[in-house]
């Protein structure tokens, strides 16, 4: 059960309270101090959060960036554990909050058929394969200070979902790594558009495995990623707007037909792009 969720946490006072995916808890008082969380508590479910000025908050390790509106984000990755720590430091004083993650159950998804090549690479490729992870690498450590995650994602493209976030593939009977997006089928050459303002941060035609390429920053951490594409229609470090078409569907790199393979991180946390979709 996937469940939009509000926390209030109101400080100063020192503590350490629960707040599950589905209800809220604890709820201490100082007139206007209110921090607020809103997002799903799930694996692979974002959080957008609202401070108040002079807060610092500090999650997995990282100092958690705010913006002029005092609004921040973070996000829990496909295997993340059943409690995350959320640290606050105001007027000197700690406040700590554990959050309580709903875990998801994931499918397994077996493909056959598919060359030698695309299921265990030939060494002769290795380094193209480390250079090109090197890059995405980068690309996912971005801290912009541009606030477009606020935004309310659409689907970059209308079509099949054929595979969704989280599965386990099979592929010719060998265990894979899980799947961190979700793959939307269409015909070669059907339109993807931004789901929400962007700039433009990879625009590679051809990577060993997602071919053409495109990578967008969202700001405060979040990128996202359109794969398999036939045709690349926007370039790097551009600026565009939600709806704007950046890429047509295809199929190159390792893929087995038409499709788009879209995922989103904040940072090296893998999220599921479903969840970020206002119902």
């Amino acid at each position: 059960m996937n469940l939009f969720v509000k926390l209030i946490i109101l400080l100063p006072v020192l503590f350490f309270t629960n707040v599950s995916n589905s209800e809220v808890r604890n709820i201490f008082i100082e007139k206007n101090k209110i921090i607020t969380l809103s997002g799903n508590f799930i694996q692979g479910g974002l959080i957008k959060g609202k401070a108040f000025p002079h807060a610092n908050i500090k999650f997995l390790d990282k100092n958690i960036f705010l913006d002029e509106k005092n609004r921040f984000v973070f996000g829990f990755g496909r295997d993340f554990e059943n409690k995350a720590i959320i640290s606050i430091t105001y007027k000197k004083k700690l406040i700590t909050k554990s959050l309580s993650i709903e875990k998801q159950n994931y499918k397994i998804q077996r493909i056959e058929g598919l060359p030698k090549r695309m299921v265990t690479p030939p060494e002769s490729v290795y380094k193209r394969i480390i250079s090109e992870n090197k890059e995405i690498a980068k690309v996912r450590k971005l801290n912009s200070n541009v606030s477009f995650i606020f935004q309310n994602f659409v689907w970059p493209l209308k079509g099949i979902i054929t595979g969704v976030f989280g599965s386990q593939r099979v592929l010719n009977g060998k265990p894979k790594r899980p799947h961190y997006g979700i793959d939307i089928a269409a015909k070669e050459g059907t339109e993807i558009i931004a789901p929400l303002d962007s700039i433009v941060r990879m625009a590679e035609k051809d990577l060993y495995y997602t071919g053409g390429t495109i990578m967008l920053d969202h700001g405060h951490g979040v990128t996202s990623v359109y794969s398999h594409l036939s045709k690349i229609l926007v370039k790097v470090n551009e600026n565009i707007k939600k709806g704007d078409i950046i890429g047509l569907v295809g199929s190159t790199g390792r893929s087995t037909g038409p499709h788009l393979d879209w995922r989103i991180n904040w940072f090296e946390q893998r999220l599921d792009p479903s969840l970020l979709i206002k119902k």
